[in-house]
């Protein structure tokens, strides 16, 4: 059985974000650690972190994974905002690690005014440096594939190999695969011949066992649109078929599958509620 999740709010304290995924059906929880859209954050005390840890055992979700920042730029080439962008990935990783959390998404970044090779190493750098402060640490960083919007790299499946053949401790970093950013960047999803295409490219690239949590998106924009743009499940571009495939595949059973959708309500029911259902009703009896 897949193990399916949602990403939840963090207002009004840690423990939020874990009764709202169990109230409406989570397996898992993802959640931003601080606030997504500044680099400062108060520091997460010792009870906020207890009463997180509570309200996980007693809802008895699985994993719970952390998204960095969107201001955060490990492929920057101006060193000032690399520096503020290093920085603030430890903390985010620290933070993570505080509230015991398995996983940490990480976009890898856009080049800007660099070029593609010098945005790679600048990434490799980062990676390494955050490895070399967080020795011992249980929580791990993925890499998340991207639309590949502008100069935003992880949007081909050899940039995200560069990355990890080139960092120091490979073993301690995986990938985070989105559905609607692969879609979007031009692998299709569907039908099977075409998934299994994908996904072998995939393995001969990276390997499936690096796929350490998927977010689950349906995508607004056309295969290969390059446009970072999130749709309920079924209701967009990649329509219901890449997500049957996707939830019978028995390799990927284990892995944390995320909603990242809208929120709001559908005739009276939480999307999230919704779209849970919808991907429940495509696994294979």
């Amino acid at each position: 059985m897949a193990i399916l999740g949602a990403h939840m709010s963090i207002a009004g304290g840690f423990e939020n974000a874990v009764i709202e995924a169990h109230r409406c059906g989570c397996d898992c929880v993802q959640l931003f650690t601080k606030n997504n859209n500044q680099w400062a954050a108060k520091p997460i005390g010792v009870q906020e972190a207890e009463r997180f840890a509570a309200a996980k055992r007693e809802a008895r979700l699985g994993p719970a994974i952390a998204h960095t920042s969107y201001l955060i730029n490990l492929a920057s080439p101006v060193p000032a905002l690399w520096k503020k962008s290093l920085e603030a990935f430890v903390v985010e990783l620290r933070r993570a690690e505080q509230l015991g959390l398995s996983h940490l998404v990480v976009h890898p970044g856009a080049f800007t005014s660099g070029s593609e090779l010098a945005g790679l190493k600048q990434v490799i750098k980062a990676v390494n440096e955050t490895h070399a402060q967080t020795r011992g640490f249980s929580c791990r960083c993925l890499l998340e594939t991207t639309a590949g919007q502008g100069s935003c790299l992880g949007w081909r499946f050899e940039q995200l190999a560069t990355i990890l053949d080139g960092v120091r401790d490979p073993e301690r970093l995986g990938v985070c695969f989105d559905t609607c950013h692969v879609f979007a960047a031009g692998y299709p999803l569907a039908p099977e011949a075409d998934y299994k295409a994908t996904m072998r490219e995939w393995n001969r690239l990276i390997g499936t066992r690096r796929i350490e949590a998927f977010h689950v998106n349906d995508s607004l924009k056309a295969l290969g649109s390059r446009v970072d743009r999130h749709e309920h499940i079924g209701r967009g571009q990649l329509g219901l078929e890449p997500f049957r495939l996707l939830l019978n595949d028995r390799r990927f059973r284990r892995i944390p599958m995320i909603l990242e959708t809208a929120k709001g309500l559908h005739r009276r029911t939480p999307w999230d509620v919704v779209n849970l259902r919808v991907l429940r009703g495509l696994i294979a009896s």
